[in-house]
């Protein structure tokens, strides 16, 4: 007999069998790759997945050898023997503790694994790809790797939960999907939302139209409605029904930035409670937790089973192509599951035709509905323009008439001021009782907010500021705006990505137009002025180029005088010209293996696709970054509170200093470590997992971290 896990100190009948882990694994993994149509393929993968195991050399490992024998090359040289589409798979169970392989990897893993005795219970089946692999077979390639993704991702699962139940000594909990009683939820809880005035009675009929939309077939959708309009809980409101009225499993609603992540978390707890909405991003704060319930949010942000999950653009597309299983046994949830891309026109350009290519592939192979939410649609149809073969088709819209949205939501003057430098900047915030000053560089927001700290209300809004610090500013602004007090706040762009502030003057550096909308959803956002004031300035630091360019668009389009300069015609000029200016190589632009874009490699290598080569390309953010806790002082975490942490596990410390940490970019990493500015806290015992910050007067308490101490500046 076989074993594929033993327990310490206990007789052989409390280890589990091969055969019976096989059979468990094979069953689950089938049971999540049934939804969208590979069963039969992933039983076959857990069948075979622990063959090594019954190597002489892995059995006496179990009884307490020490030796170095493997278990994964086995059963994917079954595979690659067998040839044809089976072939095609032998690198999910290669991989399938730790990633999939690039093809020179996967061919040494098969070398190196040896012949071992076929049980009786396990079986080789013939398999034929699927159908839509042999439809149009310049897609095949692209197909195929997303698949193997798929029910890698499927195997993977499976034999983590599979193997944790056993030593849990429990069964695998069922996963959650939407209920009646989640959409029961949503209707209580906006019949205490209504309220009186225009903008809510729009945004209710907005909804209303929405929910209406929902019983159409699953497919890809649009919502265009102004920045105010509502589209977050139209969106959840919508995407419940859509759910429920085709047997769809879940909601996934992805965001751009993790800087407003928790906002829109905290609303759909609200809404539907805690246990339905799950937050996975690297720095989600579980806090309050034992230990118990953080292992089980674990395995939940693991696989993503809950009915509602917040994730970002990052989590979420780096994912659909990633080699980890870490990241890729979350991607069966996608299957048959409403997605939802908030701020759709923040998709990163030199990405977007992989990204647009994953998203087809959802919809058409996976039975997933997306729904593309912006005021500003970027054009990613053909019918809209847009340039390459990845052009989604057949979205139908979800709000009312949005021609007739902007008109009646047209709440700003939008008016290009021309130069502006820093000295007339100043002095306009400080000729304005609440004014919100947008700009895209870091340095001059700072300098800007040193030029009126002294004025009353003065405030400051960065991503190198922790997140406690900026709920705390976001929260004495909205009280100060509320009660109508002056408010001078400076701010990077992150308060452009839905956070609810209202103010009367917007100032904003020069943008693409879909920059320019979100900054006008800053101003007079409930309509209570009869039109609130958007100046657009040429600032005098440069932008970075992207932003530039983006900038040099949107003047042009603003100089053509359209009737509303960030209305739909407007957006619909800028998104043409941006996708003239790019031209389609620019929109999938990284390189994979010496061949220049990512999807031009995964036609050309076919079968053979470099995996590993194609998640180390596939960065949203190329240069990285890497995440600062701040020590002591009003944000940062206390010298006694990591004292308390120093025998905790990972989890916790990293739950722990969450609040306390700030992402920065690689190059403001490296110089704050070359400036000694930096250490790893407790690296005997964490490894180099936590930077902290050693110079304290390095995070300023109004402006977060500024760079300039008595070491001079760092960035």
């Amino acid at each position: 007999m076989f074993y594929a896990h033993s327990r310490e100190g206990c007789p052989r009948s409390d280890w589990e069998t091969l055969e019976a882990h096989s059979l468990r694994v094979a069953r689950a993994a089938r049971l999540r790759a049934d939804v969208f149509g590979g069963g039969e393929y992933a039983w076959l993968l857990g069948l075979l997945h622990d063959l090594g195991k019954a190597k002489p050399a892995f059995q006496r490992k179990l009884d307490g050898e020490c030796n170095d024998a493997s278990h994964s090359g086995e059963g994917a040289r079954v595979l690659a023997k067998a040839g044809g589409f089976s072939g095609t798979l032998a690198g999910i169970i290669a991989g399938h503790h730790g990633r999939l392989p690039d093809p020179d990897r996967l061919k040494a893993r098969i070398e190196a694994a040896e012949d071992v005795p076929f049980p009786a219970w396990c079986h080789l089946a013939t398999l034929d790809p699927p159908g839509r692999l042999r439809e149009e077979k310049s897609l095949a390639p692209y197909r195929l790797q997303f698949l193997v993704r798929m029910l890698y991702g499927a195997l993977c699962d499976a034999d983590d939960r599979e193997t944790g139940a056993f030593y849990a000594g429990g069964e695998d909990r069922a996963p959650g999907e939407v209920s009646e009683a989640m959409r029961d939820a949503f209707n209580t809880y906006m019949a205490g939302k209504a309220g009186d005035g225009p903008v809510n009675d729009l945004r209710s009929r907005v909804l209303a139209h929405a929910r209406g939309v929902a019983p159409k077939a699953p497919g890809l959708f649009t919502l265009t409605v102004p920045t105010g309009g509502g589209k977050t809980l139209t969106s959840l409101g919508f995407g419940l029904d859509h759910a429920l009225a085709h047997g769809l499993r879940r909601l996934i609603y992805v965001i751009p930035y993790t800087s407003i992540i928790e906002q829109t978390a905290d609303v759909f707890r609200q809404v539907l409670g805690a246990n339905a909405v799950l937050e996975h991003h690297s720095n989600a704060d579980w806090d309050g937790e034992d230990e118990a319930e953080e292992e089980q949010r674990r395995v939940m942000g693991a696989s993503w089973d809950v009915p509602v999950v917040v994730t970002t653009a990052v989590q979420f597309f780096e994912s659909l192509h990633a080699a980890r299983k870490k990241r890729c046994r979350k991607l069966p949830s996608l299957a048959r599951s409403v997605i939802v891309l908030d701020e759709a026109q923040t998709m990163p350009l030199p990405l977007l035709r992989p990204c647009l290519a994953a998203l087809r592939e959802l919809i058409e192979g996976y039975d997933a509905s997306v729904v593309l939410s912006t005021a500003t649609q970027p054009a990613l149809t053909k019918a809209g323009g847009f340039p390459a073969g990845e052009a989604l088709e057949g979205a139908r819209e979800i709000a009312p008439d949005p021609a007739k949205l902007f008109a009646a939501l047209k709440r700003v003057e939008v008016r290009d001021v021309g130069a502006m430098d820093d000295l007339a900047l100043a002095d306009r915030l400080r000729g304005a009782e609440r004014v919100l000053c947008i700009v895209d560089n870091r340095m001059q927001a700072r300098a800007l907010f040193d030029a009126v700290v002294d004025m009353p209300g003065a405030a400051h809004l960065s991503t190198l500021m922790v997140p406690a610090h900026r709920r705390a500013v976001l929260d004495k602004v909205r009280d100060r705006l509320k009660s109508e007090a002056p408010v001078r706040l400076v701010s990077t762009s992150l308060i452009e990505a839905g956070v609810d502030v209202d103010f009367p003057l917007v100032l904003r550096a020069a943008a693409g137009i879909d920059s320019v909308a979100q900054a006008a959803g800053r101003c007079n956002r409930e309509g209570k002025l009869a039109q609130g004031l958007v100046e657009i300035f040429r600032p005098e630091h440069p932008a970075p180029p992207a932003v530039e360019q983006f900038a040099q668009i949107g003047r042009a389009v603003l100089a053509e005088r359209h009737d509303d300069p960030i209305g739909e015609d407007a957006v619909a000029s800028y998104f043409r010209q941006l996708w003239d200016e790019y031209g389609p190589d620019a929109l999938d632009a990284v390189e994979v293996g010496g061949i220049g874009g990512l999807l031009q490699a995964i036609r050309r290598n076919g079968p053979a696709c470099p995996y590993e080569q194609i998640e180390e390309a596939f960065r949203i953010i190329p240069s990285g970054e890497r995440t600062v806790i701040v020590r002591d002082g009003d944000w940062g975490i206390s010298a006694n509170a990591l004292e308390d942490l120093r025998f905790r596990s990972v989890a916790t410390v990293a739950k722990a200093v969450q609040p306390h940490a700030v992402n920065v970019p690689w190059k403001l990493w490296t110089e704050l470590w070359k400036g000694g500015h930096l250490a790893w806290w407790e690296a005997d015992q964490f490894e180099e997992q936590f930077a902290v910050l050693q110079t304290s007067d390095l995070y300023d308490a109004q402006a977060g971290l500024s760079g300039e101490g008595e070491g001079g500046w760092v960035f």
